[in-house]
């Protein structure tokens, strides 16, 4: 382990590929927060930033588990259906499972780069779902994520296990409190799908205009399992770098990559991801929908056919909305198979004059025509999205500016 340690110290000095630099040492970590028994007794200005990313304390009923970390510590945690899943710490859960060992960074390396090394090194707590085999998962599992303390820094290692068989859905909404928008979230990730299993993950972010974000995600696969990995973030917000993997490894598997977002200026985002497609009749799909009003915008996915027999599709798709953005689309297809049908397409543009004049004339206001064509276009070439998420969606452009 003594090597182990040695890169893991020096990966605190490795910079990330991709996405600006960020020094770690300008941000501090914090472990004391208020505990929230009941997410309908939190403070004001805290739900309503839990509202802003769907998570709600009115819907809680609604929801077979809940789970909140303000900066590093546990808020809450409850647990609607627990004859089906279970919902606590990662730290908690290594107590209680010896075999969770064995899933405890596999997927993402700890010395990948900066973010990734602090994260091990500050034996980071994080939250871990385990759905049982051949449980239906009848509400969706709701998670919160908010970073609480100015120039605060939120360090999370999660772990999530679909058992065979088992279906879930689960709202992760990332966010800062009123008075923290000069911080860094880092979130690891590590996520498994078993052999028939169904999980659909959606995130919604909406963080500070100084925030920096850095998950770092690695996915699992097997035999027809299947999952839908949904990244929204339409509010100002400083510089995001996400690229999650996933590891298609059973035949029949198949994984869904969906990225939704709004570049407001000033603004850095990389977005994109990478899906191995191991086995036979293994099938992924990475779909960007983006605008930029003025940021910068890099769309990126990479499909690499690693057997015969699968299908892929990549599309990257931007509008820019106002001069003086950046848009910008790098699309990877990888294989050394003959018996693959792996596509992809990229497109930037402008929303369309007549189009625009054609909705007026049915009687809109010039804003709600632009607003009506940014809905269709970010939610309307994207399969598989949860009425819930599009909903979110929707109330952000109505909330947003877009249309002027």
């Amino acid at each position: 382990m003594q090597n182990g340690e040695t890169s893991i110290k020096k990966a605190l000095e490795k910079k990330a590929a991709y996405g600006p630099d960020i020094d770690l040492n300008k941000y501090k970590v914090i472990r004391d927060q208020k505990v929230i028994d009941k997410l309908e007794d939190a403070p004001k200005d805290i739900k309503e930033r839990m509202e802003s990313v769907g998570i709600t304390s009115s819907k809680e009923t609604e929801r077979d588990g809940s789970i909140m970390f303000i900066d590093n510590k546990v808020s809450h945690c409850s647990n609607k259906a627990p004859e089906g899943v279970e919902i606590m710490p990662v730290k908690k859960a290594m107590e209680k499972y010896e075999w969770l060992k064995d899933y405890s960074w596999k997927l993402v390396s700890p010395d990948k780069d900066k973010y990734t090394a602090k994260t091990y090194e500050e034996d980071a707590d994080g939250t871990f779902v385990r759905v049982k085999a051949g449980y239906h998962v009848k509400h969706p599992i709701q998670a919160c994520m908010m970073l609480g303390t100015e120039k605060g820094m939120q360090t999370l290692h999660n772990i999530f296990i679909i058992e065979e068989g088992a279906h879930a859905e689960m709202i992760s909404g990332c966010t800062t409190g009123s008075h923290a928008d000069d911080g860094v979230h880092i979130g690891v990730s590590e996520i498994y799908v078993k052999e028939g299993a169904y999980f659909s993950y959606s995130m919604i972010h909406n963080w500070g205009p100084k925030t920096s974000v850095r998950p770092r995600t690695g996915i699992q696969m097997d035999k027809n399992s299947r999952l839908i990995n949904n990244y929204v973030i339409l509010n100002p917000v400083a510089t995001v770098q996400s690229a999650p993997a996933a590891w298609l490894n059973g035949e029949g598997a198949s994984c869904q990559f969906n990225t939704i977002c709004l570049a407001h200026p000033g603004a850095d985002i990389d977005s994109g991801g990478t899906i191995f497609l191991n086995a036979p009749g293994t099938g992924a799909e990475i779909v960007s929908r983006s605008i930029t009003k003025g940021g910068r915008m890099m769309a990126r996915g990479r499909l690499v056919g690693n057997s015969p027999g699968v299908k892929a599709h990549l599309e990257c798709k931007s509008i820019v909305l106002e001069d003086g953005g950046q848009t910008l689309a790098v699309p990877e297809l990888e294989t050394s198979f003959a018996d693959v049908d792996m596509t992809h397409e990229a497109a930037v543009g402008k929303i369309a004059r007549d189009q625009i004049e054609y909705l007026m004339s049915r009687g809109l206001t010039e804003d709600q025509a632009v607003g009506m064509i940014i809905r269709g276009f970010l939610v309307g070439g994207i399969k598989g999205l949860p009425q819930e998420l599009t909903d979110e969606i929707n109330d952000a452009i109505e909330k947003s500016d877009l249309g002027h």
